[in-house]
């Protein structure tokens, strides 16, 4: 089988099922695992997939997703070429499993599938903190800040991890954060995970000097953490590592 892997999670999803030499082509965001993925045809970046660069490479299935805002373009691009697609729109972490399920039946390893979604469950175990849960804000995007809502995979992994995202409560995959909206959240700990960025590239002072945020809690007391978003916005196996993540940040606050 000849696949096309359009976004990150989606090529990730299919190396971890052992399928990665079925790949013939990937996004140029697509990044993990390096070995895997260094000599394949890069296709663009996820809102600018070259369409009929993805038609020449003849695939028998392309992978996408409607987990950014404007893929449904790029979808509608690859259906209209005529191209077999199978697109990806997870909500919360079940959401992600069923995903994985969804990829390895297409990929004929429905067992591995299984496997990887157990071994996934069993390496995120409920994490209970001592006291009340600490309300951690996860920044998508800091300008302005973006942040996940009730749809979103996040809750669910930073509920395992021991701490609740401020925002659950709000519709939608993610929601914008104003400045009042910051405070009257007062999040114990900010967690910088923005898509696109290099991690390197995180800085707590953008945080900092945020008109009127020196009141958060998180600001006032120093709890601003980076957290690759490699770790956190892509949904896929990697999660586990944004979990760990997380119930560090968790960890830290309720030890504080």
């Amino acid at each position: 089988m000849r696949i096309v892997s359009h976004t990150c999670s989606n090529t990730e999803i299919v190396c971890a099922l052992g399928a990665g030499r079925s790949l013939v082509g990937v996004d140029s965001d697509s990044d993990f695992p390096p070995d895997a993925v260094a000599a394949l045809p890069k296709l663009g970046r996820d809102l600018e997939l070259d369409v009929a660069a993805v038609e020449a490479l003849r695939p028998d299935l392309v992978l996408t997703s409607l987990t950014v805002p404007g893929h449904e373009r790029i979808v509608e691009a690859l259906k209209q070429a005529g191209l077999p697609v199978l697109v990806i729109d997870p909500i919360g972490l079940d959401g992600v499993y069923d995903s994985i399920a969804q990829v390895a039946e297409a990929l004929g390893v429905l067992k591995r599938g299984r496997s990887l979604i157990a071994k996934m469950q069993s390496d995120m175990p409920p994490v209970e903190p001592p006291g009340a849960r600490p309300k951690v804000l996860v920044e998508w995007w800091p300008k302005p800040v973006i942040a996940p809502a009730r749809q979103s995979w996040v809750n669910d992994v930073l509920r395992l991890a021991g701490g609740v995202n401020p925002f659950e409560g709000r519709d939608g995959k993610s929601g914008e954060v104003s400045d009042a909206d910051a405070r009257a959240a007062a999040p114990d700990a900010i967690v910088m995970s923005w898509c696109g960025v290099k991690e390197e590239k995180y800085r707590r002072d953008v945080v900092e000097r945020r008109p009127g945020w020196s009141e958060v809690p998180a600001v006032k007391h120093g709890r601003i953490f980076p957290v690759t978003e490699a770790f956190l916005g892509r949904p896929g196996p990697r999660l586990v590592e944004g979990y760990r993540a997380l119930a560090r940040v968790v960890s830290e606050v309720s030890d504080s």
